[in-house]
């Protein structure tokens, strides 16, 4: 009995089969290369001992891996699961397989990560982030693979971009609030990447040019309804004047609906709450929470479309994409 700890190899199955190890290779290349009796033979073996072919040989002949790496920083938000849907919706049908990894939006982790996808020979990487390590940045460069940053369309890329512009997504969340007769806007913040911090900057934009004081409330904590909560609770006991509050994302948003309610403050009427992202379950809640939609399975998607244009040679003629946004109202304004 073969031991647990040893990987079948090409001559195992053909042992078994009563073929040579050449005849398996060609079968699993390409099966019109043998006889219709072998090659039903060879696959009853393969799916009875639930064999998988190594594709080091082909990665190495063919200097391609047929493998995009994927980089998130959250594997539970759901932003980036439908970021990464939109990617497989092309990479899938186009042959390619997604080596999906995380990094807790630690640049350092991040660099690690495209490390170890570099040395998986990946013909192509996506990262959700624009901040790099210089480390990550000479790595990618010496790799000379295509290179496609997400969910920004501002920041100078390492080579392609498909996002937004979330500065100017916060002002036009921040002038509607304003136009509903809204005065005392806070902003509630958590983590502080990149794209939040050009949230904050659009909300600075805004109420400097109407002459409003901002008012900050920010942790590099992770976002949750409770962490929502809590900030829009000191919120309320420092600003008692406050009759709305932006969030940089749909979590605290929530979280900060529900401690308004909790205290007996009517939303709207009272106290308006906006959000970012427009997840589902913003539009789930009652009052259906005000947010900026963003077109998250489209960029995954056209990020890939550029990706795997460029290794067939194409270049795109725009390498920063910008897909937009829109403003979701609910009605929580």
């Amino acid at each position: 009995m073969k031991p647990k700890n040893k990987r079948l190899a090409l001559q195992d199955i053909a042992d078994r089969v009563g073929v040579t190890k050449m005849t398996v290779s060609r079968y699993l290349k390409d099966p019109t290369q043998v006889s219709k009796a072998t090659g039903e033979k060879i696959q009853a073996v393969i799916d009875e001992v639930g064999y998988v072919a190594s594709r080091v040989p082909d990665i190495l002949s063919n200097s391609t891996s047929k493998a995009i790496g994927i980089l998130i920083p959250s594997i539970s938000n759901q932003v980036f699961a439908a970021v990464v849907q939109g990617i497989e919706s092309v990479t899938e049908p186009s042959g390619y397989q997604t080596m999906i990894a995380h990094y807790g939006y630690d640049k350092d982790v991040e660099e690690k990560r495209i490390e170890s996808m570099l040395s998986y020979q990946v013909d192509g990487l996506i990262l959700s982030e624009c901040e790099h390590t210089e480390k990550s940045l000479r790595m990618i460069e010496s790799a000379g693979i295509p290179v496609v940053e997400v969910m920004d369309s501002c920041l100078p890329p390492i080579d392609l971009a498909v996002g937004l512009d979330h500065k100017a997504a916060s002002e036009a969340m921040i002038r509607r609030m304003l136009e509903n007769g809204k005065k005392k806007i806070a902003f509630i913040a958590a983590r502080m990447d990149i794209r939040v911090r050009q949230r904050l900057q659009g909300y600075h934009n805004i109420m400097e040019s109407v002459g409003c004081d901002p008012i900050i409330l920010s942790t590099p904590a992770n976002s949750s309804f409770t962490l929502g909560a809590e900030l829009m609770a000191e919120a309320l006991d420092n600003h008692p004047e406050l009759d709305g509050v932006f969030c940089c994302n749909d979590d605290l948003a929530i979280g900060a609906i529900m401690e308004c309610q909790r205290r007996g403050i009517s939303i709207p009427e009272q106290m308006a709450v906006a959000g970012f992202n427009a997840l589902d379950i913003g539009r789930s809640i009652t009052p259906k929470l005000a947010s900026i939609d963003t077109p998250r399975w489209e960029i995954g998607s056209l990020a890939a479309t550029m990706l795997l244009d460029k290794l067939s040679g194409n270049s795109p003629e725009q390498p920063v994409v910008d897909l937009g946004f829109t403003l979701f109202e609910g009605e929580s304004i």
